[in-house]
């Protein structure tokens, strides 16, 4: 290890209390997507606690902050991006209390060599990744304009072989869809509208189109209203469907065909339809040379890395959206090595907590922060990133 990593982990290891209090503190107060106010609040105190600038509700987002340190001269611009919010009835689920400890390490370990290179760094806070799609918005309001290289991790689970590099994720989309139908006595049902009848008619029609599907595609729906009372017929129903496909493009055609099925069963029901839909979590495209880079980098701190298994689905996240307009990594560490505990289940909310965890969260800063190392510091390194970023997108997703 070079004497700059060295520092660089030296930096960290002297940040582990405050950066696990960080982390516990941010798992213990649990908040849902746009409403991390808490958790965006301890990061940017310890930031200005450690003499840093933080610039809070970044680009109008309440719960973004952005804070920089910039090196002797202009040159390649590194963000270290940290998310922080939890799931609905879980807590931290998914466990972004890691991925923003980590970030917010990488950014003070990496800050402390800063003065020695040109370019600068930033820690982007980046909210509502479980929903919300926090980071197409952050890029659509130029949030990225000043970052040429975006690097995060996420936590995983199962042992060193859920220690994954390069893994990818299909574009996901939301559609959440009501229905405001007429109350009536159900003893008369023609004297009403039913709106619950709309909804099982969209959920109906989207079975009877799914032998058309491609490979890729999956929809997945819950009603979340249907009616008060079996002796009214229901005025009012909702529901949302979750979309997976292998392109942001396909999710489109997706979200087209499912506008369709509600048009015809307003038509075929009289309840009136409401549609909202977030932004499209687009597929993602991990930089290879970024990747092999950390994986080296943890390697030589003492852990396991692997390659994704090609044959496997993967989910979905708004870091899709970062990878298409800028190199970016979003690799994994596992947190436990019981393969029974999967994300999004109450039994990784506990894991993330635990000191296994809180150990990925120094290892992970470290990892994230030397790999900026290498970036800032070789100007081959950073060519080679870039000609494989440019060889990597489609040309659909160029000039836009």
């Amino acid at each position: 290890m070079t004497n700059e990593k060295s520092q660089i982990c030296t930096t960290v290891d002297t940040l582990k209390p405050a950066l696990i209090t960080l982390s516990h503190n941010i798992h213990s107060n649990p908040e849902l997507g746009f409403q991390e106010h808490k958790a965006a609040g301890f990061i940017a105190s310890l930031l200005e606690s450690q003499g840093f600038t933080v610039e809070r509700g970044y680009c109008g987002i309440e719960t973004s902050f952005r804070a920089v340190k910039k090196g002797k001269a202009p040159g390649p611009r590194i963000s270290f991006l940290a998310e922080y919010d939890a799931l609905r009835g879980i807590g931290h689920g998914c466990g972004h209390n890691i991925i923003a400890t980590c970030a917010t390490g990488a950014f003070l370990g990496l800050a402390s060599i800063m003065d020695n290179y040109d370019g600068e760094i930033s820690l982007i806070g980046t909210p509502a990744e479980e929903g919300g799609a926090g980071k197409a918005i952050l890029l659509e309001r130029g949030a990225f304009d000043q970052t040429d290289y975006a690097l995060m991790m996420h936590p995983s689970g199962g042992g060193s072989k859920a220690n994954l590099i390069g893994r990818g994720g299909r574009a996901s989309g939301s559609v959440t869809v009501s229905f405001q139908g007429k109350a009536a006595h159900s003893s008369v049902p023609a004297n009403g509208v039913n709106a619950l009848n709309a909804a099982i008619s969209v959920f109906n029609q989207i079975d009877m189109l799914r032998p058309t599907f491609q490979m890729q595609d999956n929809i997945n729906g819950v009603i979340l209203e249907g009616g008060v009372a079996g002796n009214i017929i229901p005025e009012f129903s909702k529901c949302e469907f979750c979309i997976r496909a292998e392109t942001m493009h396909r999710i489109e055609e997706l979200i087209e065909m499912i506008q369709g099925c509600i048009d015809r069963a307003a038509q075929l029901t009289g309840a009136v339809p409401s549609v909202e839909m977030e932004p499209i979590y687009a597929e993602r495209y991990p930089n290879m040379p970024m990747c092999e880079a950390f994986k080296a980098n943890m390697e030589e701190l003492g852990e396991t890395m692997c390659y994704p298994d090609p044959k496997k689905q993967y989910g979905s996240s708004d870091i899709g959206n970062v990878s298409i307009k800028i190199p970016s990594i979003h690799d994994y560490i596992s947190i436990t090595d019981d393969e029974t505990i999967q994300s999004h289940s109450a039994d990784y909310t506990k894991a993330a907590a635990m000191p296994e965890a809180d150990e990925v969260c120094i290892k992970g800063a470290k990892g994230l922060a030397m790999t900026g190392l290498d970036i800032l510091r070789s100007q081959e390194f950073r060519d080679e990133i870039n000609k494989f970023h440019e060889n990597q997108i489609p040309d659909c997703y160029k000039g836009k």
